[in-house]
């Protein structure tokens, strides 16, 4: 799943790590019988047509799992921003929704149409697209970085600057105008990438392995026994956060307050909160991620942060807020940066160079072929093999028009460029028209580097549109907030094409029809765009600390979006005194960190730490770093004792974990809303704290 902001930079990291775990995991069963190509093992089994694989009962599914994977998405966007792959689960649920479905139907005498694979494909293209508009909005990063709680943490003490706090009616709109841009953009250039390039793309084939997979006999089997255990830990994990609300009367109340290292360690943020969620994505995760946030955690609270609290007085005045960027806070912050930008440079460089490579040397292969159009097609070699030569012929019978698409992008581009200055005053309609000029080509660059590598950078690119854009803006004509709407715009166009073109690649290995990927794809999109704000404002008015340091959701992106739009407009002014040294020290340590894991190699580089999972402690601190490493340590155990077991059962036990502690966001947000407060409060004092109170008490 795709989401926004420097999390979405560790996703693709995780998904690049990942991804071999999780195809040997889901297709093993499909490799007993390679005699017989996968194709072939469904060649008896009919493919319906698009219309056909348009189901009201998978969009009725759809809209349930997008629902809860909405949640748990936001949650995760607004504690840690670190969100995993969870395609996993989304492929298991919605296969046991329908199946389940059916089956009910089936006993009635009242089924008229057989669960497919590309039913199967249809559903989980369409969770992904309406869920991944939970990461993509910006909740977490550059839409919640515009509202007057990130201004006013950021600017403490001093008033005048801008801002724009979230309304539904316009999270909503911007969103309908922004998300729908990228999904035309490409959809011309489908059958190059796919067939004529034949582009991997990773994470759309490991779930096309899991979606065939579930779809044999044997593979039915095993999705039967990681939905029960999926079903086990999603009760637990459920009922676990149900018994913590108890005691959770004030923030600083309940387990996740328990000092578990000690009460200094607990000052430095080192401690075990017996969150369910980061276990879980701590198995999800490769155990390079959980150990690089846990070193990036020692490295700042641990060593870092007390040295320059030491320095109070010199390098920042010894009466600033805790909470103004001038003060320690700055320094957090704006080293955090530096790794990111640093990481993100070295990787932006590193994939468009080889995009471009990439590109030379397929064009080269074709010497003096003449690129299609995606009305062409040409005929299949004779030297594919069954799988692929049935596999494109689907492909290329279910056109897209190539009208409709310029057409769709020319039109939803126009009433964009006229609404977003309206939502936005301090954007302008040429900023808008700049971005549309450019954005397709940078779609491209990005969905074939995501092809070859797996490795998404709308990110970067939303960064790349802060600078530029809040830059052009200007300080005095609301730059800040300007490069903060035009990276949402970017972003939104940039990702959601690379993820529309994993989704064919998903439909191509299932033989789910492009057009109905396409639709599946537009629905979930729509879905997303009313979902994710409605549980964005959920979290808001439930949580009226939300986005703020000592919250249970402290939104941490939001601030370095902010302070990073800051930097474009105002430049090094916007630093504390020695921290720009600090700076330039920590950008080039993440460049030089990634070079030599690259000279390293993957088999050699496994202890190199990941610069940007390294940064994201730097401000929030280790608590849910321990938390991650201790999932991560389960499943070593659970690997070394039953190897086999382990990449069977680990991603449904660790889905189960996050899903379960997500879900439970729905009714701690009704209960608040309710202004029904948990009964019992459990703190931890120190002994000598604890005798004054008694004391005080007893007195």
């Amino acid at each position: 799943m795709d989401s926004s902001g420097s999390s979405e930079n560790v996703e693709s990291r995780v998904h690049e790590l990942n991804i071999k775990e999780e195809e040997d995991m889901n297709i093993g069963e499909i490799k007993k019988e390679e005699e017989l190509s996968v194709e072939q093992i469904f060649a008896k089994k009919e493919v319906p047509s698009w219309k056909k694989q348009l189901t009201i009962r998978a969009f009725v599914v759809s809209f349930v799992l997008s629902v809860m994977f909405s949640f748990i998405v936001m949650k995760l966007n607004l504690t840690v921003g670190i969100i995993p792959s969870l395609n996993v689960s989304a492929g298991l649920l919605g296969f046991f929704f329908v199946k389940t479905w059916t089956k009910l139907l089936e006993r009635s005498g009242l089924l008229k149409q057989p669960f497919t694979r590309q039913e199967n494909t249809v559903i989980q293209t369409c969770v992904v697209a309406a869920s991944g508009i939970a990461f993509s909005g910006g909740f977490g990063s550059y839409l919640f970085a515009m509202s007057e709680r990130v201004v006013k943490q950021s600017e403490k003490g001093q008033d005048g600057f801008e801002y724009k706090n979230p309304e539904l009616g316009w999270i909503i709109g911007f969103l309908f105008v922004v998300s729908f841009l990228g999904l035309f953009s490409l959809v011309p250039l489908r059958k190059i990438m796919i067939i004529d390039f034949k582009l991997t793309y990773p994470s759309g084939t490991a779930t096309a392995h899991l979606i065939n997979s579930f779809h044999t006999p044997e593979g039915a089997k095993l999705a039967k026994k990681q939905v029960r255990e999926l079903g086990k830990f999603f009760t637990f994990s459920f009922l676990w956060s149900f018994f913590q609300w108890f005691f959770t009367a004030t923030d600083a109340c309940g387990f996740q307050k328990f000092p578990t290292l000690g009460l200094k360690a607990f000052d430095y943020k080192f401690y075990f909160d017996f969150s369910a969620t980061y276990v879980g994505v701590g198995m999800i995760c490769p155990h390079i991620v959980n150990v690089s946030v846990l070193i990036g955690g020692i490295l700042s609270w641990g060593i870092m942060w007390p040295l320059i609290e030491t320095r109070k007085g010199h390098w920042y005045a010894a009466d600033l807020d805790p909470d103004s960027m001038q003060g320690l806070k700055g320094y957090k912050v704006f080293i955090a940066i530096a790794l990111i930008l640093g990481d993100g440079l070295y990787n932006f460089t590193k994939v468009l160079s080889q995009t471009i490579a990439g590109l030379y040397n397929k064009i080269q292969d074709r010497k003096a072929m003449h690129l299609p159009v995606a009305e062409c097609s040409s005929p299949v070699a004779k030297t594919l093999s069954y799988d692929d030569q049935r596999r494109t012929q689907l492909f290329v019978k279910d056109q897209i028009p190539t009208w409709l698409a310029i057409g769709g992008y020319v039109a939803i581009a126009a009433v964009s460029t006229a609404t977003l200055p309206h939502i936005f005053h301090q954007l302008k309609w040429y900023h808008i028209i700049v971005i549309y000029i450019f954005a397709p080509v940078l779609a491209f660059c990005n969905a074939f580097g995501c092809g070859l590598t797996d490795w998404s950078l709308a990110s970067a690119y939303g960064k790349l549109a802060i600078f530029t854009i809040g830059a052009w803006a200007g300080a005095s004509h609301g730059g800040v907030l300007a490069g903060l709407a035009a990276c949402g715009v970017m972003m939104n166009i940039v990702s959601t094409a690379s993820d529309l073109m994993q989704d064919f690649k998903t439909g191509y290995m299932t033989l789910a029809s492009p057009r109905s990927m396409f639709v599946s794809q537009v629905i979930g999109t729509a879905m997303g765009c009313v979902i994710s704000p409605c549980v964005f404002w959920i979290f808001y008015k439930a949580f009226p600390d939300l986005g703020m340091e000592s919250s249970e959701y402290p939104a941490p992106f939001a601030s370095v979006y902010y302070s990073m739009a800051k930097l474009g407009v105002e430049g090094f002014s916007a630093l504390p005194k020695e921290c720009l040294k600090l700076c330039y020290a920590f950008f080039a340590a993440a460049i030089l960190i990634n070079i030599i894991r690259d000279a390293l190699g993957k088999k050699r580089s496994w202890f190199i730490p990941l610069p940007m999972a390294m940064a994201i402690p730097f401000f929030l601190g280790s608590y849910f770093a321990i938390d991650m490493c201790i999932g991560s340590l389960i499943l070593f155990i659970w690997q070394k004792k039953n190897k086999a077991g382990a990449n069977a059962f680990a991603p449904a036990v660790a889905s189960g974990l996050i899903c379960g502690d997500g879900i439970w966001a729905l009714p701690s947000s009704i209960l608040a809303l309710a202004g029904l407060k948990p009964p019992i409060c459990m703190k931890f004092l120190s002994r000598a704290t604890n005798n004054k109170v008694d004391t005080y008490l007893g007195s």
